[in-house]
């Protein structure tokens, strides 16, 4: 992998990494057209090339990090000073939301796990098979219109239970196939359980962060289990994260503004789109 090839999968990740839209999706795309053009890349369902696209996707959790700076130093800073009052006062302190709410995400997590490796080799096959991202993306799409209609939210933090943390992780999980978008699966499973659109789009953001650093560090394993890095070089990696990570915070921002106006259907015919130009032929992959 070149590193013109890296800085362009970085852009490709950072544009679409939180639009709702499936980066991963994109970047499957990429690679296949890419290799049909006869640049040297592994096959997209490759261990090498799965860890090149996770790390990409860490290079747009620091995008997360900018953006919603405040709201991560005032949950990160709460959560603690309630922990210590908690601890202090022997369990009998009542205000402790940030912890609940820090425990009820690490539930979320382990649901996407469960989920995530009970069906691993199922969702990688589909990074080698451009028509089912084509079947994913319609459902995104779908999923997006509908969202949209939803009468207004009245859910609150206090009210996140682990009903509601369990359904967002397992709409997580399901995003691990390429052309189900995670932020949009992730934030329209929120809405469907009441959760108001702000706390939909943070919770969904802060998730993105230990489930995308857990699944690097497990495919990282994976791979130099199996010999390394192959075509793929630490330079590459380096390139595509950093990439990834400056584009992410304007692609950021742009999802945000469009999450609270109520207008993630616009984002529908797009993918929509996308979906007929790859079952339809126009958009030849094949490889």
């Amino acid at each position: 992998m070149t590193l013109f090839v890296a800085a362009l999968l970085g852009v490709i990740q950072g544009i679409f990494m939180f639009l709702p839209v499936s980066s991963t999706a994109h970047l499957v795309l990429a690679q296949h057209w890419l290799i049909r053009h006869d640049h040297p890349l592994p096959p997209p369902d490759s261990p090498e090339m799965i860890l090149f696209d996770l790390v990409v996707h860490v290079g747009t959790l620091v995008s997360i990090v900018v953006v919603f700076w405040s709201s991560l130093k005032v949950f990160c800073v709460r959560c603690v000073q309630q922990s210590f009052a908690w601890a202090k006062k022997g369990g009998r302190e009542n205000s402790i939301l940030y912890p609940r709410l820090f425990l009820l995400g690490m539930f979320s997590v382990l649901c996407t796990g469960v989920l995530g490796l009970s069906f691993k080799a199922a969702f990688e096959h589909i990074f080698a098979t451009p028509y089912m991202v084509g079947v994913t993306l319609i459902l995104t799409g779908a999923l997006l219109w509908w969202t949209d209609r939803l009468k207004p939210r009245r859910r609150g933090l206090k009210k996140i239970n682990a009903g509601v943390a369990g359904v967002i992780g397992l709409a997580q999980g399901m995003a691990l196939m390429p052309g189900l978008s995670r932020s949009a699966m992730t934030i329209v499973f929120a809405l469907f359980t009441g959760l108001k659109r702000r706390w939909a789009a943070e919770y969904s953001f802060f998730l993105a962060i230990p489930t995308i650093c857990a699944a690097t560090l497990l495919q990282g394993v994976e791979v130099f289990r199996l010999g390394g890095l192959g075509e793929v070089s630490p330079a590459a990696l380096i390139m595509g994260f950093v990439v990834a990570a400056l584009v992410g915070i304007v692609s950021l921002k742009l999802v945000v503004y469009f999450l609270y106006k109520a207008r993630l259907k616009v984002f529908s015919f797009y993918v929509w789109l996308l979906a007929a130009a790859i079952l339809s032929g126009l958009l030849d992959l094949s490889i």
